[in-house]
C-alpha cells in the first residue's frame, strides 16, 4: 500500500489537498469521489517504501497504554487529534505501532472517525478500547475516556502481572529440579554404575532402584519426549473446543489454592471492566457482550452471557450472577446494591480495588508458603539420588575398615 501526495476539486471547484494511504492511484480515486472530490493530480511518496512495518504484529500493551495515557494528556490541553496523532507517531520507536498511528492519522484526514481507524487494528485495539472511544466520541468526553481506559489497562496489566507470578514460580523450579533429576539420571549415574561394577560389590536397595530407574530413563528418553510432546499437542487442541475450555476452566475454578486465586482475578478483572465501561456510558447490554469476551475463563463468559439474557428480559443483573455460583455473595449483594442506589459503576470500581488488593496478598502469602515446600521438595529428590548413590561407597568403606 503506497502513500499519496494528492490535490483535487470539490464540486463546487475549491481546491484540497492532502495524503492518503491507498493500493493504486484508482483506489485512490474511488476514495476521495466518495467524499466528492474530483482527483486532479496524484504522486506516491519515494520515501513510502522505506516505513514498511507489519500492522499485523502483536503489539505490547505497555507500549499502547503509553499511547493512550499521551493521546489524553494532549486532547485535554487543547490539540486537534490529528496533530495529537502526528506528534505521537514521531516519537515513537517501535516501527510497527509508529506505522499504524501513522496511518491513523491519514485515515482520519480523510474523513473517518477515530473508532472507525481504531476498528481496522484488532490485534492493537480490542472491541473494549474501540467502544469506549465511539462513547467518548459521541458524548464529547474523549479525553476523560482515554484517561479512564489508561489508568484500567495499568491496573489490568498489573493484576495479570501478579497472578502470572504466582503461577510461574513454582512451575520454573519444577522444571528445573526435573531438569537436573535427568541430567543426574542420564550422565551422572552410569558413570556410578560403572564404578560400581569394577568394584564388584553388591549393590544396596535404594542404590538399585536409582540404576534401574537411569536404564530405564536413558533407553526411552526419545520415546518420553516424544509422549509428551503429543500430550502438549493434544491439549492445546482439546482446549481450543467449547467443550475442552469449558471442562479446564471449570477444573481451574476448583483447583485448590490456585482456583481461588483464579476466581478473584476474574471477579477484579470482570468487575473493573464492566465500571469502566458504563461509567464512559457504553449501554449495560453492550457493556456485559464486550467483559463476557475479556473475562478470560470459560465458565465466568457464560455467566455473564446468562445475565445479559436476563437483564434484556426485564430482570436485575445480581440475581443471575448469583445462580450461577460463580461469583462470592458479597459481590452478588454489593451489585444489588449498586443497582437499587443508581451507582453500579461506582460500586464495581470499589469491588475491583478489594479484590486487586486481595489477590495481591494472596499471592504474597502463596509465595512465602510455596518456598519452604519447593526447598524441601528438592531437597528431598535430590538429597534422596546423592545419598543413594554413596550408600555402596559407605558400605565399602565400613567393610575396609
Amino acid at each position: 500500500m503506497a502513500v499519496f501526495e494528492w490535490q483535487g476539486k470539490t464540486l463546487r471547484g475549491i481546491t484540497k489537498t492532502g495524503v492518503l494511504r491507498a493500493d493504486s492511484e484508482s483506489t485512490l480515486r474511488a476514495a476521495l469521489r466518495k467524499d466528492g472530490i474530483i482527483l486532479v493530480k496524484a504522486t506516491a511518496r519515494k520515501g513510502a517504501a522505506k516505513d514498511k512495518f507489519n500492522p499485523k504484529k502483536k503489539i505490547e500493551t505497555k507500549t499502547i497504554v503509553v499511547f493512550t495515557r499521551q493521546l489524553a494528556t494532549m486532547i485535554t490541553s487543547g490539540l486537534p487529534l490529528v496533530q495529537s496523532l502526528d506528534i505521537l507517531s514521531n516519537q515513537m520507536e517501535d516501527k510497527n505501532f509508529k506505522g499504524i498511528v501513522k496511518e491513523m492519522k491519514e485515515k482520519i484526514e480523510t474523513g473517518s472517525r477515530f473508532a472507525d481507524a481504531l476498528r481496522d487494528y484488532p490485534q492493537c485495539f480490542d472491541a473494549l478500547y474501540v467502544n469506549l472511544v465511539v462513547a467518548g466520541e459521541e458524548g464529547g468526553l474523549l479525553d476523560t475516556v482515554l484517561s479512564r481506559l489508561a489508568v484500567y489497562m495499568e491496573k489490568t496489566a498489573k493484576l495479570k502481572a501478579k497472578v502470572k507470578s504466582a503461577m510461574i514460580y513454582p512451575i520454573s523450579i519444577i522444571v528445573v529440579a526435573i531438569g537436573v533429576v535427568m541430567v543426574l539420571l542420564i550422565f551422572v549415574i552410569p558413570v556410578f554404575e560403572t564404578m560400581f561394577k569394577d568394584m564388584g560389590a553388591s549393590l544396596p536397595a535404594p542404590t538399585q532402584i536409582v540404576v534401574n530407574m537411569s536404564r530405564f530413563v536413558k533407553s526411552s528418553i526419545h520415546y518420553m519426549i516424544g509422549a509428551l510432546v503429543v500430550i502438549v499437542f493434544m491439549f492445546k487442541r482439546y482446549y481450543k473446543t467449547e467443550k475442552g475450555k469449558r471442562k479446564i476452566d471449570s477444573l481451574v475454578l476448583k483447583a485448590p489454592i490456585f482456583g481461588i486465586l483464579t476466581i478473584k482475578a476474574s471477579v477484579a478483572r470482570v468487575t473493573r471492566t464492566l465500571a469502566t465501561l458504563l461509567s464512559s456510558g457504553v449501554a449495560i447490554l453492550e457493556s456485559l457482550l464486550i467483559v463476557a469476551k475479556v473475562a478470560g475463563n470459560k465458565v465466568v463468559e457464560e455467566s455473564l452471557l446468562v445475565a445479559r439474557s436476563r437483564i434484556s428480559e426485564g430482570r436485575s443483573m445480581s440475581e443471575p450472577l448469583q445462580e450461577s455460583g460463580v461469583f462470592p455473595p458479597m459481590v452478588v449483594q454489593m451489585i444489588e446494591v449498586g443497582e437499587s442506589t443508581g451507582a453500579l459503576d461506582n460500586m464495581l470500581n470499589k469491588i475491583a480495588d478489594f479484590y486487586e488488593e486481595d489477590v495481591d496478598t494472596l499471592v504474597t502469602n502463596l509465595t512465602a508458603m510455596m518456598e519452604p515446600m519447593i526447598m524441601m521438595f528438592l531437597g528431598v529428590i535430590l538429597g534422596g539420588l546423592i545419598i543413594a548413590m554413596y550408600l555402596p561407597i559407605f558400605k565399602l568403606g565400613s567393610a575396609v575398615g
